[in-house]
């Protein structure tokens, strides 16, 4: 069968077009997506900081997946690193300290809660940012989403930097990541005329409404507009989330994800 000569340069260019798009490297700020050698051109190039996202698998009610910190903290840290224009995500850490498990406390409490000792999670951290810095990354950034492991990852700077000392790396962890998508959220939402006995400190309206925003698939909304009144025993500590929206968890959203560019922006100004 003959092809019409134009039919066949038009082939032969979606094809040529084809494979230069395939010969490019994709545009992502995520290590996992690149080979080793994209990840060393980008760091040439000036990719020098490095953000490693720590989240945490745990119950957060019946209405919400174990794996809420785990997602919100990739979308929030990829968004982040866009904003900072000269940052890669690392792979999100999942296992962190929940509690113990003979007998089980806290969150270890409910099937699908993942805890490891706090040792075991800092020895964790300081391997992964030495591996970091070995390769070239000169700031290494800790972007903890849950509050239970926040003095663990401080403890993790401090050391780094005390080892490093004389070098031109260095780690550190923004306090405004945290303290907005907390205390900083909950100012938001008193101000979009959200009561305190709404927003809560564990799968209240200010969880559910965050993960809303970026992820709401994970986020049961039958069992949520019924949720159970707040106890141990749900694993609902303070809160009402049945008014929770994701235009109200974007809000919060927008503030984490600005707060902390300015943050990290103003920490490695002239490093």
């Amino acid at each position: 069968m003959r092809f019409p000569l134009r039919q066949t340069v038009v082939a032969a260019l979606l094809l040529v077009a084809a494979q230069i798009a395939l010969a490019i490297p994709p545009k992502t700020v995520e290590l996992e997506d690149l080979t080793w050698t994209e990840l060393r051109d980008e760091i040439h190039a000036g990719k020098t900081t490095i953000l490693i996202p720590i989240g945490g698998t745990e119950q957060t009610g019946p209405y919400v997946a174990l794996g809420k910190h785990n997602v919100r903290v990739k979308i929030l840290s990829q968004r982040i690193a866009e904003g900072l224009g000269n940052a890669i995500v690392a792979p999100v850490i999942a296992y962190v300290p929940e509690g113990n498990t003979a007998p089980p406390t806290s969150h270890m409490r409910f099937p699908g809660t993942i805890t490891v000792p706090d040792d075991v999670f800092e020895k964790t951290l300081e391997s992964a940012a030495s591996g970091f810095k070995v390769h070239g990354f000169r700031n290494i950034v800790f972007l903890g989403d849950h509050g239970g492991y926040q003095d663990d990852v401080r403890r993790v700077v401090a050391r780094l930097n005390k080892s490093w000392a004389g070098s031109d790396a260095r780690a550190f962890v923004p306090a405004e990541y945290y303290g907005t998508s907390s205390t900083g959220y909950n100012q938001i939402l008193r101000e979009h005329g959200v009561r305190d006995d709404e927003i809560g400190t564990h799968a209240g309206l200010a969880d559910t409404s965050l993960l809303l925003a970026v992820a709401p698939q994970m986020v049961r909304l039958d069992d949520m507009k019924n949720a159970p009144k707040p106890g141990p025993s749900v694993g609902v500590y303070g809160g009402d989330p049945r008014h929770s929206t994701a235009q109200l968890g974007q809000a919060g959203i927008d503030a984490i994800v600005s707060r902390t560019i300015v943050a990290i922006k103003k920490e490695t100004a002239g490093h």
